[in-house]
């Protein structure tokens, strides 16, 4: 299909702790929509009550984390009758959810950390020993995840953890490499291996640009061997049937030194700024970044069962 002279929205900022890097994502969507020769309409998002030009054949989302990537937004949507881009409204609320997600990989035998699901109120005693992976339940870019060494850090986590909920999911910690696997349709990307300068790959080392601190290294493809790329990209794959995740999206994993890859988490809208992964996946498959979003379009225009929005 064609975007030349197409009316396309493009949703970005939104009310949750993602806004400035959906702000960014957004900012590079709609450069490379204008090269396709769209008519590009910005949403600014700030709460529910926000208004969708009419006549528009897609709307692109590009809000992330709380809100944009959690299920509220694309239930909005379809209750609109509206068509947009990625995952719809169940199984984004799915993939946000770890627990949720973890549960669906293991119903599928889709290898991941074991976890336990804590309450903060009342802490039970953990499963495994140290070290674990504190992190919340309904939260991106790794903020709120915590690597844990002893009793006393433990508590520390615990305490942030209480600014994202009542509860907290608490994973057994995979030493290993960290890799992403992009996902187009039925195509799984290059992998990619994330390689942060120093400590884990957290906000900071995924957006220098926003903290000014911290830094990582991107092999792309990943200096892996074919057998082990292939058995990657298919438990990336697996995982995303496992919740039944539609159109695109992006899937880390720990891949442990015995070369057994373990699931963390799918990104149902994974960046798209100048160094997010999914675009750097795309472009070492020959796809570029204009080309690659309206490879998304397609095929969310295909899922969602229609060629226009209302």
């Amino acid at each position: 299909m064609t975007l030349k002279n197409q009316k396309i929205a493009v949703l970005k900022g939104g009310p949750g702790s993602e806004r400035e890097v959906s702000l960014k994502s957004a900012e590079s969507v709609v450069e490379a929509l204008k090269t396709l020769g769209a008519e590009v309409v910005e949403v600014d998002v700030t709460s529910t009550d926000f208004v969708i030009p009419v006549d528009v054949l897609v709307i692109v989302n590009m809000i992330h984390g709380t809100f944009g990537e959690d299920g509220q937004l694309q239930t909005l949507l379809d209750n609109k009758g509206l068509t947009y881009t990625g995952a719809g409204a169940e199984t984004s609320r799915l993939s946000f959810d770890k627990a949720l997600s973890k549960a669906k990989f293991v119903a599928a035998n889709v290898r991941t950390p074991s976890s336990q699901l804590l309450k903060l109120n009342g802490i039970s005693s953990l499963k495994f020993d140290f070290p674990v992976v504190v992190k919340p339940l309904r939260e991106g870019s790794s903020i709120g995840v915590h690597i844990v060494h002893n009793e006393a850090d433990l508590i520390l986590a615990f305490e942030d953890a209480k600014r994202f909920g009542s509860e907290t999911l608490v994973e057994e910690f995979i030493c290993g490499k960290e890799l992403t696997v992009g996902i187009l349709g039925e195509l799984a990307l290059p992998v990619i291996h994330i390689e942060p300068a120093s400590g884990f790959y957290d906000i900071n080392n995924k957006y220098p640009w926003m903290s000014g601190a911290g830094k990582t290294n991107y092999h792309c493809p990943a200096d892996i061997d074919e057998i082990t790329t292939k058995r990657v990209q298919d438990v990336a794959l697996a995982a995303m049937k496992a919740v039944g995740v539609e159109v695109y999206g992006r899937v880390d994993i720990i891949l442990r030194s015995d070369g057994e890859p373990f699931v963390l988490e799918i990104n149902t809208i994974p960046g798209m700024t100048v160094s997010s992964l999914l675009p750097k996946a795309a472009r070492a498959a020959g796809i570029e970044f204009p080309q690659l979003i309206e490879r998304i379009i397609e095929l969310s225009i295909i899922a969602r069962g229609v060629g226009s929005s209302r």
